[in-house]
Order: C-alpha cells, then sequence, then structure tokens
C-alpha cells in the first residue's frame, strides 16, 4: 500500500517593516499551492502606530507577532531577531522550506546560508527589491501581483490606497520565453508546456505569468505573440517559436498522429 506523501512544512517569517499588510490575504493563499504554513511569525516595532495595520491582520491569519523595540536609531533589531529565529529553526531539521517576506536585501546571506543546507527558499518582496536577494530564493514573488484588485472605477478611491501596479507588457516576456524553449527544443521545435514553466523557472526565480498580467503560462504565450502551441492526442499543450521568427499570435491546433 502506497504512503500518502506528506505535506511539505513551511515555516513563515515576515519582516513588518519591508512588508505591506494588504498582501496578507493572497499571500497565505500563495504560500498553500507550496505546502502547510506550520509556523507563522512577524517581526517589528509594534507599539506605536506605524504597523497598526498589520496588527489588525495578525489573529485573522494566525500569525504570531515578535515585538522588537528600536533602542537605537538606524539599528534594526527586528531583522536580526528574524535571522536568529530562522537559523534556530532550521537547525530543528523540521522544516521542508521557508518563506522570507522582505523586500530588504540584508536577507540575502540568510536566504543563501539556508540554502546551502539543502533547504527551500521563497522569497516575497516589491518588484524593487535587490537582484541579489531574489536570486538566492529558489523562487521569488513579487508581492505586487498580491494585492487586492483595483477598485472599479464607480467605487471610492481610499486616500491611503497605493498606487496600483503597473503591469509590464506579455511582449516584455517574449525573449525569455523563447531561450527557455531553443533550451528545450528536442522534438521538430515542439516543447511540452510544463517544462517550458520549469526551465522558466530555473532561468529567472521572479518569473510570473501575472507579472504580465497573465493568470497563466499558456495565457503568456498565446498573448506575447512569436510563439504557437497545440495539444497533443493525449490532451498535453505543446509550444514552439513560430519558425517564420515573425511575432504573431500563437495559434492552437491539435497535433496530427504521426
Amino acid at each position: 500500500m502506497a504512503t500518502e506523501q506528506r505535506t511539505p512544512r513551511l515555516a513563515v517569517l515576515i519582516d513588518a517593516d519591508n512588508a505591506s499588510s494588504r498582501i496578507a490575504p493572497r499571500l497565505f493563499e500563495e504560500i498553500a499551492k507550496i505546502g502547510e504554513a506550520s509556523v507563522r511569525r512577524i517581526y517589528g516595532d509594534f507599539s506605536g502606530t506605524r504597523l497598526k495595520s498589520w496588527a489588525e491582520v495578525l489573529a485573522t491569519h494566525a500569525i504570531k507577532a515578535h515585538q522588537s523595540f528600536a533602542y537605537t536609531s538606524g539599528k534594526n533589531a527586528s531583522d536580526i531577531a528574524l535571522v536568529i529565529d530562522a537559523m534556530d529553526l532550521l537547525h530543528t531539521g523540521r522544516f521542508d522550506a521557508f518563506c522570507l517576506i522582505s523586500s530588504d536585501s540584508d536577507f540575502t546571506g540568510l536566504a543563501s546560508r539556508i540554502r546551502e543546507q539543502g533547504i527551500d527558499v521563497y522569497g516575497f518582496g516589491e518588484q524593487k527589491t535587490p537582484e541579489s536577494f531574489r536570486q538566492a530564493c529558489r523562487r521569488f514573488i513579487y508581492t505586487e501581483n498580491l494585492l487586492p484588485e483595483v477598485p472599479a472605477l464607480d467605487e471610492p478611491e481610499r486616500q491611503d490606497a497605493r498606487p496600483a501596479n503597473v503591469k509590464k507588457p506579455p511582449t516584455a516576456a517574449m525573449s525569455l520565453i523563447r531561450t527557455a524553449i531553443l533550451q528545450l527544443d528536442d522534438e521538430g521545435g515542439w516543447v511540452p508546456l510544463g517544462r517550458v514553466g520549469q526551465r522558466l523557472a530555473a532561468l529567472a526565480s521572479d518569473f510570473d505569468p501575472r507579472t504580465y498580467g497573465q493568470g497563466k503560462l499558456s495565457d503568456l504565450v498565446e498573448t506575447a505573440g512569436g510563439f504557437e502551441s497545440r495539444r497533443t492526442e493525449t490532451g498535453h499543450l505543446q509550444v514552439r517559436v513560430c519558425p517564420s521568427g515573425q511575432v504573431s499570435k500563437a495559434k492552437s491546433k491539435r497535433a496530427k498522429p504521426a
């Protein structure tokens, strides 16, 4: 009798100073795709009003707050507390991956150290996050993609709302997708879409179709232009670079039997 595969255990550590509370609902939806958030901790100075928005959502998402008083200006006690806890949790050997929520490059060393231990690191931060931290993670998700939807035009806009995230055009992903397909090209140009997705993740840890305004990779390939897609007899989706090399929208078709 086959044993049921265990859900990966995750340690979720949030840098409250460098993450918006507005991402909380979708953050944990995204994390649930990876595994179970067994530990949920957030670090910051909650004694004032600056982190009030985070304090209001802690109970909703079962996040344990670690109070770090800012005794000295310029010294980030919360960052130090997060790193200490991360190393303590790492050495318990109980976790399959860590989720670090911050846009601060200071956590690059921590991410690298965790991965040296053979443990995956998933980073969550804004698009301004330095490349060093993004590349130190197995995968990096932009938190702009986790913000609530933009209100409809007839809805009153909150004065404290941040500007809506500006998505990149689908054509901006063409070069990266083309590179991934050409690296995998071993069947007359046609490559399974699933393998393309895996190669894209390896090429760029921060690759995400949502950054280009698309919910799925198949939608991005179709709208980016320059690619063709087809369904095999078994229903699997394959893609290739347009033979002509010209930019044109992908056209789906069913593969002919050999």
